[in-house]
Order: C-alpha cells, then structure tokens, then sequence
C-alpha cells in the first residue's frame, strides 16, 4: 500500500504535465473537421478519478448534436473522397495515424491516466502502443480487401464479387480503455473506406478527442471522423436508432448491448457488440505454481479488474487450492495501490464514484453469501474512487460474486475436483468472452480450450491480444469480432456482378474454367 499524497518526484512531475497537457486540449465535439460547441451550449465535467475534483467541462452531445454529425459523416461518404481513394491512398493516411500516436505517445499516455485512473505506467507500455498497432496493421489492409471472380453454372454468363464499404457507422466506446478502444474501432472502418459517428464515454472523454486532432492532422478529410462527448442515454440513444446509419458497432455492458441491439432492429441495423465477461480461469494441479499465482493474480487486477476479459471466476483444483490461495491472499495485500502517476503504483483508481459503489456491493454480498474474505474489502484513502485489492475464497457458484460480472479489483477463487466437472461449471454462465487454463498437460490443455465456451481461450498466460487475433464473444457477450480480418466483415458489405458473355464462341478470345 501506499501513502495517497505520497508523491515522489516523478509522479510530481507526471502530473504537472498532465495538467500542461489538459490545458491545451479542445473539450468540444468533432464534426465535420472542427472542434464545435454542443447545438443547446450544454457541457458535463470531467473528474479527476484520483481526487473526485473537475478537471474541466467538455461539451456534451445531444440528439441534435448526434445528427449534424451524422449528416456530416453521410456526406464524406456520398460525396467526399475517402472511399473513392484506392487501398493504398488510404493506407498511408492511417500509417500516418500511427506514427503520430507514437510521436505523442508520452502525452496520449499522461491524459489517459489523467481522466481515467489507470496506472500511467500501463497507459505509456500497453494502451497508446496497442492504439497504434491497430492503425498500422489496419494500414496493411487497405489495399487488400477484395473479391473474387466466381465460375457459374449458367451459360453465357460468368460473375464476381466486389467488397465495399458498409457506409457510415455509428461505433460506441466504454469508459475502461477509452484510447485503446477508439484504436478498436477507427482503424478497421477507416481501412474499409467507411466514415464514422464515434461516441465516447461521459467519464472519459479526453484522449479520444486528442485522437480526433491526430487524425485531422493526419490527413483524414473532414467528416470522415466526427466524435462525439454525451451521455449514453442522450447520445448513445440517438446513434442506436439513427435511420441515416448504416451500422452500429458497440463495447459495454450486456445490458446496453441488448438495448442497442433492439433499438438498431427498428431500421434493420447491423450491430456488432462485445460484451460483458466473467468466463472462468483454471488452474489445475500440474500448473507451474508460481507462474498461476501471479498469471491469476494479473489476469484479475489488470487494469484495477476493470476489463471484460479479467478472470473474474478462478477455478483452483483441489490438490493445490490451499496453498493456491494463500499466495493469492499474500499477493494481493502487497499489491501497491496509489497515485496512478507513481511509476512504482500498481493500482490506481476506478473510473468513477459509481463504480465503487457498485463494487462494494458485491463485497458485501460476497460475505452475506458466505464466501470468505481473505483481505481488501474497502475503500482505500480519503478522496478519490479506490478500492482495495480484495480476495474472496471458498466462493459457489450460485453467489453473486461468482455469477456476476463485478468489474473491480475483487478476486473470486473457487474449488474443483476434475476437468470434466470444471468445465461443466464453466460453462454454466449467461458469458462467453475470454478464459483461460493453466496446466503443463497437453491433453488437459486440448480438453479445457475445446470445452470452454469463450472466444478466445489463453494458455498459461492472460490478456495477450493482438491487432491480427480475432477477439469477440460466445453468447452473451457478443456478436462478432474485433482484430484481424474477421472485423473487416463487419465493415465491408458484398456486391455481386452477373456479367453475360459474347453470344458466339468466335467473340470469345478467353476461356470460361
């Protein structure tokens, strides 16, 4: 633990930067090229989840705001030039993106601590690297989406596919990884030629409106970006049942997603969601000890538990469950909670008040329930939205903690006998998103990754992700993907061409296969 005003020098000067920083920033909506004030003026504050305090007002976006944006974006498409550019003019544009990021890597990295929390050390090393990788990779494909020529059955004809962009769609970002997940979703619909409605979350707005300028600077032609601040009610809303747009992308909650989901069918809308999570980790008896305990440790505290893929469900087999969670107990409680800014922190704040209540709620209905607390379990300090690191052991599976998706700093630890009955019990949830298996058995390996029903399955490691690997959830936690070419699905659509052939073979100087 760590003193709250402990600042070292470092962390002094991180936020004295920080600050520097906020101050040159717009805290207006983008649309159309410019940094423009909300139609009705309205604003909400954004805090500093590190004291609770203003950082500063940032215009905050209404229906009326949602459709300028809209129609701006509906008129790069129809009229401007970003889908009429070939693959590769778009690809320098976006590779341009990317090398801005990393220029501006260390100031992307001190806002986003500075409006969300996380530790800037995780900012700086995970977050604005990985935001750029997307607008590289994506780079890459620009250039390769394509058709194919298809042999037919019907004589005196022959056809080919074309991919085109999907139009304008409306893409929705949560509070958790507010430049990673902008990264998400910009790069793969600019790559496909599409202009987009962004909407970022009220509680964290800043770097993405930093993103806006970059990609402005970069070359992208006015209307092709428009981000939008506001509320999801108002905003968030507004996008879902837009008639002008012609997709909706959305990460959050499964809750939100279902109303997305619903409110985009009133205009037959595609969506694509990622959703909530609380698939299971299991670590079996041959795991290598060390590494599980700290491999579990992070896949839960990572990014203060606030990532739908963390291991909220931990499945310990029997034979090493004591001593299992005895290192997780001592772990957790050496876990250095504190200033985001001290480079030494490895917990930071929550996003928000709300999200703290949230949390002890769940602590104290873990202990109505009867798990039993291992440490942590409060509020850390007095200011500011933390929680300290906390362990729940002896977990079932019909308690609260167990069931639900907590998203905070809470480990829930839980007993198994054999393979066969964890994944069984792993199984047995509304989530499908992430999981993961610890074990030095291939065939444990094999039968765990093939049983669990997740998107994506790790093995003796967690949160590795990357740009070319397809991420997205089985049931409720999702439709479709993020990364790699299956994402590009979601943003293309496909045109057929039937073409009839010369009547007489003398016409014909080629021959149909």
């Amino acid at each position: 633990m760590a003193n709250q005003d402990g600042h070292n020098g470092t962390a002094h000067s991180n936020v004295e930067k920080a600050f520097q920083i906020l101050r040159k920033l717009t805290p207006k909506l983008l649309i159309n090229g410019k940094f423009v004030d909300a139609k009705d003026g309205g604003t909400f504050d954004a805090l500093d989840p590190r004291t609770g305090e203003k950082l500063l007002s940032v215009a905050e976006a209404q229906a009326e705001d949602v459709d300028r944006a809209v129609q701006a974006a509906k008129q790069a498409y129809d009229e401007g030039p970003w889908p009429r550019m070939t693959g590769e003019q778009r690809a320098r544009v976006l590779l341009r993106l990317a090398d801005l990021v990393e220029e501006h890597s260390d100031e992307l990295a001190l806002l986003e601590t500075l409006n969300n929390g996380k530790t800037y050390t995780q900012s700086r090393t995970i977050d604005v690297p990985g935001t750029a990788q997307h607008f590289r990779y994506f780079a890459g494909w620009c250039d390769k989406i394509q058709g194919s020529t298809i042999p037919v059955a019907t004589e005196g004809f022959t056809a080919y596919t074309l991919r085109e962009p999907i139009g304008v769609v409306g893409q929705i970002i949560p509070w958790n990884f507010p430049i990673l997940m902008a990264g998400w979703k910009l790069a793969p619909a600019l790559a496909a030629g599409c202009t987009i409605v962004l909407k970022v979350s009220q509680y964290t707005p800043l770097t993405a409106l930093r993103i806006g300028e970059l990609a402005l600077e970069a070359g992208v032609p006015p209307g092709v970006v428009n981000i939008l601040t506001g509320k999801g009610s108002e905003c968030g809303d507004a996008i879902a049942t837009h008639p002008l747009l012609d997709k909706v992308a959305f990460t959050g909650s499964t809750s939100v997603g279902k109303t997305i989901m619903a409110d985009a069918a009133k205009n037959i809308k595609p969506v694509t969601l990622e959703l909530g999570g609380n698939s299971p980790v299991v670590v079996c008896d041959d795991a290598d000890l060390d590494d599980a305990v700290k491999g579990a440790h992070e896949a839960l505290f990572f990014n203060m538990g606030q990532a739908c893929e963390c291991g909220g469900r931990l499945f310990v087999q029997e034979g090493i469950y004591d001593e299992f969670v005895k290192r997780s107990i001592e772990l957790a409680k050496k876990r250095k909670i504190g200033d985001p800014f001290d480079e030494s922190v490895a917990q930071g704040p929550l996003v928000s008040e709300k999200q703290v209540e949230k949390v002890l709620k769940y602590v104290e209905s873990g202990k109505k329930e009867g798990a039993k607390l291992g440490c942590g379990g409060k509020r850390w300090g007095e200011r500011g939205f933390y929680v300290e690191p906390t362990v729940f052991y002896d977990v079932e599976d019909h308690m609260a903690i167990a069931k639900d998706e907590i998203f905070g700093p809470v480990q829930v630890i839980l007993k198994f006998k054999t393979i066969d009955e964890v994944i069984r019990r792993g199984n047995a949830t509304e989530y499908g998103l992430a999981s993961a298996v610890w074990t030095q058995n291939i065939n444990t390996m094999q039968a765990v990754t093939r049983g669990i029903k997740a998107g994506t399955v790790w093995v003796n490691t967690h949160h590795i992700m990357d740009a070319a690997v397809p991420f997205g959830g089985y049931k409720q936690s999702g439709i479709g993907r993020e990364h790699g070419a299956a994402v590009l699905e979601h943003y293309t659509q496909t045109k057929s061409v039937i073409v009839p052939l010369p009547k007489t073979k003398e016409q014909r100087s080629w021959v149909i296969m």
